[in-house]
């Protein structure tokens, strides 16, 4: 039900899953890869970050979908990190994080920062965010296209 139209995107968007939690990663690549989506996974920022920068020129993600709190370099973190590199700027973030870690206004100011989902979190309604992310990002690529 929460799968991709076919006149959304016109090939699998790709995705990024970071979670230094190996449980959380392993459900939500299954669940969006089971819509259609072509997932990659990383274990931390420092990773994820990499992995974003090696695939910018081939095949570049349409969303990074990351935990907050992670050792080494936080989602947070993440996020600025991109924003800062022109290549990675535009790649929008949904963050996790548990319910008991608010972020401050201040710590939203990373302009990719798309939406916030906390923990435990219901997977169909996570698909159901990405989905609209995704679908939003393809009509804006549209746009500046046209």
């Amino acid at each position: 039900m929460n799968e991709l139209p076919n006149n959304i995107v016109q090939a699998s968007p790709r995705v990024l899953v970071v979670d230094d939690e190996a449980h959380i990663v392993q459900v939500v690549a299954l669940k969006l890869r089971n819509a259609g989506i072509d997932v990659a996974t990383a274990f931390d920022g420092e990773e994820a970050l990499a992995m974003l920068r090696a695939s910018i020129v081939e095949s570049p993600f349409q969303l990074v979908l990351t935990d907050l709190q992670m050792p080494g370099m936080s989602g947070l973190e993440l996020a600025h990190a991109m924003s800062s590199e022109t290549r990675l700027a535009s790649i929008p973030v949904l963050m996790l994080t548990a319910r008991g870690h608010l972020l401050h206004d201040g710590e939203m100011r990373s302009p990719n920062i798309v939406a916030i989902v906390h923990k435990p979190f219901s997977p169909r309604a996570l698909l159901a965010d990405v989905v609209s992310i995704l679908a939003i990002r393809q009509q804006q690529h549209e746009r500046s296209v046209a």
